[in-house]
């Protein structure tokens, strides 16, 4: 029997799972798609908020302040991409000025430091795109950027090679009550560990009534967002918000810490929890609130758009609890990427005072190589790289210059991808302006060469996403 199961292989499992392993608890992550970071993580703002958004007293307020003042050295142990480049929530009238100084003073309560109120001639100073309606804003000075699936690679990585285990395609259908803890079963095998920790997104509320606690319920809040290409990511410095609504932080435009420009997100309470698709009229709002708040957006330069899904508790707060060993953290949706470090914190807390036994372990490593090292090499550096393993000296994909040697070190990294979809994750090998049009084919015949498998078993996101059936002069 292990210490802790943690069911849900998003950011904040992630976090929980390379904390609890850090002070000395054996661990298995149970994940029931075929990679981590595949819910909520995979498709987000990749924001880390500064707080002033969540009411005082919250789970939501704490949580956020204190992850956000410990992102940094966070994301810098992890070797992940990390920018403060600050935020502006903008108003196009006095009433969004009597919003933006309700939030100044929320924010203050909270603890946030720096904010301040700009008028137009302020924010025209640092960000001369402003849209033209722009009137006032509030600005962050403590608001980033991150990428939120390589946090979470990254937290799960240092949590496995601290110890813990991954199990994929695990989905959970029943949890026992036993008499040293818990027995968690998916169709095929179960799992025994003494306390449970569930951070299963949009399906945490069915999680936890498998363990007997319908207390709350979680809906899907679908966002759908457009990806411009490189060549926008410098139309504007900070993240700009726009005044709040009862349904969320509103649409955004903001760089990248990987230099392209995002845009949304919508927000639609849907039933299906897996519908992420895209929609004309959700599109068409994110290009019409974006170019309110940024002027001189090239919408032509779009390279994707996608949905996220966020997890929206009954409660209104964050849903963080503790009862016989079994810890619920559920509706984390934002800021919940911005506290999750803080949030693994607090599942520490609940858990020793459950009873779990904490000892920090001695030889933990929390640090990591960043995933694109190689990128950040003088050329002297990467010329000697090469002479050792020339396949660095290959190009894969072109437009963002991921080598063969770097898509070889990632399949064999922990957590490994095992599918086309995993590779470009961690190596950005399809992300650029041809969204892997041309790289598509190398990185499945890299997989299936590293993994041992045949060219057609090889898929793009698990499952049966095969790719190929055969070879044209074989068919």
């Amino acid at each position: 029997m292990i210490d802790v199961a943690v069911i849900g292989a998003g950011v904040v499992g992630g976090a929980v799972a390379r904390e609890l392993t850090r002070m000395g608890l054996s661990l298995t992550i149970l994940e029931k798609n075929s990679d981590v970071a595949m819910g909520a993580t995979r498709a987000n703002s990749a924001i880390v908020h500064a707080g002033f958004d969540a009411k005082e007293g919250t789970l939501k307020a704490l949580l956020n302040v204190r992850g956000s003042k410990m992102m940094e050295s966070y994301a810098k142990e992890l070797g992940v991409k990390y920018k403060r480049n600050g935020s502006l929530v903008v108003g196009f009238s006095d009433e969004d000025r009597a919003t933006l100084e309700e939030l100044l003073e929320r924010g203050k309560k909270n603890g946030v430091e720096g904010l301040r109120i700009l008028s137009r001639d302020e924010i025209l100073a640092i960000e001369p795109n402003i849209g033209d309606g722009v009137t006032v804003a509030l600005e962050a000075p403590t608001g980033a950027i991150i990428c939120p699936y390589e946090l979470c690679m990254a937290s799960v990585g240092n949590a496995i090679d601290n110890g813990a285990e991954l199990k994929l395609d695990f989905e959970v259908k029943k949890i026992e009550k036993t008499e040293g803890g818990y027995a968690v079963s998916s169709d095929s095998e179960t799992v025994l560990a003494k306390y449970v920790v569930n951070c299963a997104g949009v399906y945490s509320d069915e999680v936890a009534a498998l363990s007997g606690d319908d207390s709350f319920t979680v809906m899907a809040r679908r966002g759908e967002y457009m990806l411009l290409d490189k060549e926008c990511g410098s139309l504007v410095s900070h993240t700009i918000f726009r005044c709040p609504s009862k349904m969320g932080k509103g649409i955004l435009v903001s760089p990248t810490v990987d230099g392209n420009l995002i845009l949304g997100p919508t927000a639609e309470n849907i039933d299906d929890k897996e519908d992420k698709s895209t929609t004309a009229a959700g599109l068409s709002k994110v290009r019409m609130q974006a170019g309110e708040q940024v002027k001189g957006i090239n919408f032509g330069k779009t390279i994707t758009s996608f949905t996220g899904l966020r997890s929206v508790g009954s409660t209104g707060d964050f849903i963080i609890n503790e009862k016989d060993g079994f810890v619920n953290c559920a509706g984390i949706e934002s800021p919940g990427l911005s506290s999750a470090p803080a949030i693994a914190e607090y599942v520490r807390d609940l858990l020793k005072g459950a009873g779990a036994i904490l000892s920090e372990k001695a030889d933990f490593c929390g640090k990591r190589k960043p995933m694109h090292y190689f990128k950040e090499l003088s050329v002297d550096e990467k010329n000697e790289l090469i002479a050792k393993n020339p396949a660095f000296a290959h190009i894969i994909c072109r437009c963002e210059l991921v080598s063969e040697g770097e898509i070889v070190v990632a399949i064999h990294t922990n957590p490994k991808p095992r599918d086309v979809d995993g590779v470009k994750r961690r190596t950005r090998s399809g992300m650029g302006r041809c969204q892997g049009g041309f790289c598509s084919p190398y990185v499945v015949e890299i997989l299936a060469r590293e993994l041992g498998i045949d060219y057609t078993d090889v898929t793009k996101s698990g499952g049966k996403s095969f790719i190929n059936v055969g070879k044209t002069k074989e068919v």
